[in-house]
């Protein structure tokens, strides 16, 4: 289902009369869209937004998704402001992106910078009146990219990009009820809102801290069917025992390389649910899903799919053509989003083996060990085969001789008291490194394996890595 015949958001949803039996739960409110049908979340006339550049800043989720639904068609610009994004930046981000009105549920005085720029107070719930929600234009959509260092770099989406790949869900025995870890500030978390919204059911929404068992909790008590997050995301909803409080019918991965083991996992934790992968990045967009339980994607994915998505591999690298990928970068920026034939090069290393591609790791990713390249993603894979590995993570340490020398945290299951045993410990450590040795070229296994309590994860819930 595209958005071909509407100009907004909204007027899709009305239009087609989906949506507007949606619910937005956030950890303490929940909103349906079918108020917005008779009022506004926000604090400025609709008509203040009409042709505008707006920015949406705000420290709670709901807030946003409100913002965002009233503002498409009517301003001329939408900026997605992600949570993390640094204060300090802020002044470059309103004049790259032309700002003008910036809705907020933060304190203005909090954000430097903004000269002459009008702040809109937003809120979670809705305000009864007269609305106009005639849309004007086709807004646009600036994201920031994953990935980002120093100054943001941002690209520019349409709803239609965005929404390319969002179909209605079949019937099921009851409701459709989404949740999912993301931030919809961000690409991944944004599909699953138009995924709400546009695709039918309703959205459990993620607390910033909130910890898994109780987002989880929250996402049973509301009936959550479909579940979506990074590898790294259900990693540690495994090895919490969050997963034990729901029973979704839908489980999703994405934003990271998912291994064969997460995948055993999950689907053994959830043996009545479909357990998928997809491939999506903020330029290049929604490229496929993958269902049939296995890491990887097959080798009868280059070429066409469906919808004009196309892939190719070029110097092993995943490259794609799609209706879906933005329109371009934001900003003075020389640096072109697509190659001369329209292709988007994602960076990301696969390997054929057999029928399948095998993904192993980011271009800008490599450990450089004595001239000899790793992809620490293709060691975390074997090193996560271990029975007793829950997660790791592979990075370079500095080494005199060869300049680095691969090294891996590794999160291992405790025993029934939440502790190691010092002689198990020893043992499971010798353990990877044999499995490393079988498995791997000489030059990737870890020369150390250091046992820890946890790897660190971005806000976004990946691996924080050097390149990420």
């Amino acid at each position: 289902m595209q958005l071909r015949s509407s100009r907004s958001l909204w007027e899709s949803l009305s239009t087609t009369g989906r949506g507007h039996d949606t619910r937005l739960w956030a950890s303490d409110v929940a909103v349906a869209l079918s108020e917005l049908g008779h009022g506004s979340a926000l604090s400025v006339s609709l008509d203040a937004l009409r042709g505008r550049s707006v920015l949406v800043s705000t420290a709670n989720q709901l807030a946003a998704a409100l913002a965002l639904i009233e503002a498409d068609g009517l301003a001329r610009r939408l900026v997605l402001c992600p949570p993390d994004l640094d204060p300090a930046h802020l002044p470059y981000v309103v004049a790259t992106a032309g700002v003008e009105i910036i809705i907020t549920d933060n304190d203005a005085a909090t954000m430097p910078g903004l000269g002459g720029v009008r702040v809109a107070p937003c809120s979670r719930s809705v305000t009864h009146g007269e609305i106009d929600r005639t849309a004007e234009c086709e807004t646009q959509w600036i994201l920031f990219t994953s990935g980002t260092t120093g100054v943001p770099k941002m690209v520019v989406h349409t709803l239609r990009t965005l929404t390319g790949a969002i179909k209605p869900i079949g019937a099921l025995a009851g409701p459709v009820v989404w949740a999912t870890f993301y931030d919809i500030r961000r690409y991944g978390g944004l599909q699953i809102l138009f995924r709400a919204l546009i695709g039918g059911g309703s959205l459990v929404l993620a607390a910033a801290e909130e910890p898994l068992v109780a987002f989880l909790s929250r996402a049973r008590e509301h009936g959550a069917t479909h579940i979506t997050g990074t590898p790294s995301h259900w990693r540690h909803a495994l090895m919490s025992g969050a997963t034990q409080c729901v029973s979704p019918l839908y489980v999703r991965l994405s934003g990271e390389i998912a291994d064969q083991t997460v995948i055993d996992r999950l689907q053994a934790q959830f043996p009545e649910a479909d357990v998928a992968h997809a491939f999506a990045s903020t330029e290049a967009g929604v490229a496929f899903e993958v269902t049939d339980g296995r890491a990887g994607f097959p080798t009868s994915f280059v070429g066409r799919l469906d919808a004009g998505v196309d892939l190719r591999i070029r110097d092993d690298t995943l490259h794609i053509r799609s209706p879906r990928t933005a329109l371009r970068y934001l900003g003075s920026t020389t640096e072109s989003l697509l190659d001369d034939d329209g292709f988007v090069d994602t960076g990301d290393v696969v390997e054929q083996r057999g029928d399948r591609y095998y993904f192993v790791g980011r271009r800008g990713g490599i450990i450089n060990v004595g001239g000899l390249k790793i992809h620490p993603e293709e060691v975390e894979a074997v090193i996560n085969r271990h029975p007793s590995v829950r997660m790791s993570l592979v990075a370079a340490r500095k080494n005199p001789i060869t300049g680095s020398i691969v090294a891996a945290d590794v999160v291992l299951a405790s025993g029934a008291d939440g502790t190691l045993d010092g002689t198990v410990l020893e043992r499971t450590k010798a353990e990877i490194l044999a499995h490393c040795r079988s498995a791997l070229a000489p030059h990737k296994v870890p020369a150390s394996i250091r046992v820890v309590n946890a790897v660190q994860v971005t806000r976004s819930g990946k691996l924080a890595r050097g390149d990420a």
